[in-house]
C-alpha cells in the first residue's frame, strides 16, 4: 500500500510540475511578440500586479509581476511561489526576469534572462544572453540531462526566438483599438533555456474585467495552444496532454501610457480540473519622460 502511494504521489507530483510549467508559459509567455513594434516617443508605463493561480477552485498559488516599458528600455520581474495543494506535492518558488534595450524600430536589442525555481526536491536556475533574437550565451545549473527520449536543443532552436520574459508583454498594432483581433493573431517562438516551444494566439472575444484594486475595463481575450519543438520528453503524459489542449485563454489588459498588453487573466482544463491565474491588483501608471516633461 505504502509502494502505491508513494507512486501515485510521484504520478501527481510530476503532473503539478508539468503543469507548473505550463501554467508559466500560458502567463508570463503568452504574448511574445512583445515589443516587436515601437512604443510611441516619449511613452512609458509602469505596472505593479498581484496574483492568484486556483486550481479547481483550490488555491495553489500567488505570484507579483512588475513591468517598466519605455521606448528604448524595457523591465519584466515576476516572483510567485506554491500554496495549498500545490505547496503538498512540490514545495516551490521561483523568481524570473528580463531586462532589454530596444532598437529605434522598436524590436528587442539586447536582453538578459534569468530565472530561478526551487522545489523541495531541487534547484533549477537559467540565464540566457540573446542579441537580435538569437542565443549568444546560456548558463544552465544543473547542465541539460542527458536522458535518450530528450528531443535535443539544437542550434537552430536558439534562434530568433524571445525568452519567456520578454515575451510577457502583447504589443498592440499603432493603428486602432488595441482590442482589435489582429493584437492576438501571431504565432510564437519562444525558449526558456531548457525548452523551445511554439504559443500560437488567436483572438476569441472581448470581456469587462475588475480587480479588486486597480484596473477596471476591457480585457483582451486570445486562445493559446502550445506546440512543444525540442528539450521535452515526449512519452511524458502532462506535455502531451498540454499540446493537447484546444481551450486555453490569456485574458490581456493595457499598460497605461502605452499600447502594450500583459495579462490580467488566464484559465485552462487540467486533468484534475479548471486551473486560473487572476490578478488581485493590477496598477499602471503613465511615467512621465525627459522629453514630454519638457
Amino acid at each position: 500500500m505504502e509502494c502505491v502511494t508513494a507512486r501515485a504521489a510521484g504520478t501527481i507530483r510530476d503532473i503539478m510540475r508539468d503543469l507548473s510549467r505550463a501554467i508559466r508559459m500560458t502567463t508570463w509567455a503568452a504574448g511574445a511578440l512583445a515589443l516587436l513594434a515601437a512604443v510611441p516617443a516619449s511613452a512609458q508605463g509602469k505596472l505593479e500586479a498581484r496574483y492568484e493561480v486556483t486550481l479547481a477552485g483550490l488555491p495553489i498559488g500567488t505570484g507579483s509581476w512588475m513591468v517598466d516599458v519605455s521606448d528604448t528600455h524595457y523591465l519584466a520581474a515576476a516572483s510567485g511561489k506554491t500554496t495549498g495543494l500545490l505547496r503538498v506535492f512540490t514545495g516551490g518558488q521561483g523568481t524570473s526576469a528580463a531586462r532589454g534595450t530596444l532598437t529605434s524600430a522598436g524590436a528587442p536589442l539586447n536582453a538578459i534572462y534569468a530565472a530561478t525555481i526551487t522545489t523541495r526536491d531541487k534547484s533549477d536556475e537559467v540565464r540566457l544572453t540573446i542579441n537580435r533574437g538569437d542565443v549568444k550565451d546560456t548558463r544552465l545549473d544543473p547542465p541539460r540531462d542527458k536522458d535518450p527520449e530528450r528531443i535535443p536543443i539544437e542550434p537552430a532552436h536558439e534562434r530568433g526566438i524571445l525568452d519567456p520574459m520578454t515575451a510577457s508583454l502583447l504589443r498592440a498594432p499603432e493603428a486602432g483599438d488595441p482590442m482589435q483581433p489582429a493584437t492576438c493573431a501571431h504565432t510564437l517562438a519562444i525558449f526558456d533555456g531548457r525548452l523551445r516551444y511554439d504559443l500560437k494566439l488567436a483572438y476569441k472575444r472581448v470581456e469587462q474585467v475588475k480587480t479588486a484594486k486597480g484596473y477596471a475595463g476591457p480585457a483582451l481575450v486570445c486562445s493559446v495552444n502550445f506546440t512543444p519543438i525540442a528539450g521535452y520528453i515526449p512519452s511524458r503524459y502532462a506535455i502531451k496532454y498540454i499540446a493537447r489542449l484546444k481551450d486555453m485563454e490569456v485574458w490581456f489588459a493595457p499598460i497605461a501610457g502605452t499600447r502594450v498588453l500583459v495579462p490580467i487573466h488566464a484559465q485552462g482544463p487540467t486533468p484534475i480540473g479548471q486551473v486560473v491565474l487572476q490578478a488581485t491588483q493590477f496598477v499602471s501608471t503613465v511615467v512621465p519622460t525627459r522629453a514630454s516633461a519638457k
